[in-house]
């Protein structure tokens, strides 16, 4: 049996359907969060973007603790690819798969823009170019780390890639991040709204080629 493409749903995930889309050719499945995963029959999981669970108590901290969420730290750990997108990379750092707190914008608003990036440091496994534009849409998007924690990542090389101009007021402009080994990867912009020119860009496209 072919593996498949575990994409997680929660309650107020609104970009799961474009995350879909964006990998259904290397047969994607839904999972959903109230639910065990079987974590031998996917090669790879990805969770979305949006509101889980409304974006109660802290963005993430909820969708953290849910069922499915056990089976995907444990695949973490164990190696598995697994790719956390906006409100994603929120579930990620709620989990304590990625290190450091994503807080609201420092301009205290939504922003809702394209971004350019600077691809700091490679993923073993979400390869994408070293210059890229993706857009953006969140309200809760500045990356916060201490200093000690920010010279770890630096070090460590963990900071996955950086803002060129930076929208939210993360510390050293960072915009997504990897854990150690380079399997799990969270980025605050949207590559499955960047695969195709009608949608303003394709760079989004080459974080999902390493799925066939």
């Amino acid at each position: 049996m072919k593996k498949k493409i575990g994409v997680l749903q929660f309650p107020g995930s609104n970009c799961d359907q474009d995350v879909f889309k964006a990998v259904r050719a290397y047969q994607a499945e839904f999972l959903v969060s109230f639910e065990s995963i079987e974590i031998q029959n996917y090669k790879a999981f990805i969770i979305p973007g949006g509101f889980s669970y409304g974006d109660y108590l802290r963005a993430g901290a909820l969708a953290s603790f849910s069922l499915a969420m056990k089976d995907i730290i444990k695949a973490g750990k164990k190696g598995w690819p697994l790719l956390g997108i906006c409100n994603g990379f929120q579930i990620l750092c709620e989990s304590g798969l990625l290190e450091g707190a994503l807080l609201p914008n420092q301009q205290d608003q939504f922003v809702d823009e394209w971004s350019n990036l600077k691809v700091e440091n490679e993923s073993s496994f979400w390869k994408t170019k070293k210059d890229i534009s993706l857009p953006i849409a969140h309200g809760g998007g500045c990356y916060y780390a201490g200093k000690d924690l920010l010279k770890k990542l630096q070090d460590k090389r963990q900071i996955w890639m950086s803002y060129k101009n930076n929208p939210n007021g993360s510390v050293e402009n960072i915009a997504g991040l990897l854990n150690q080994k380079g399997n799990i990867a969270g980025l605050m912009p949207h590559p499955e709204r960047a695969v195709a020119d009608w949608m303003g860009g394709t760079d989004g496209l080459s974080f999902f080629e390493n799925l066939g």
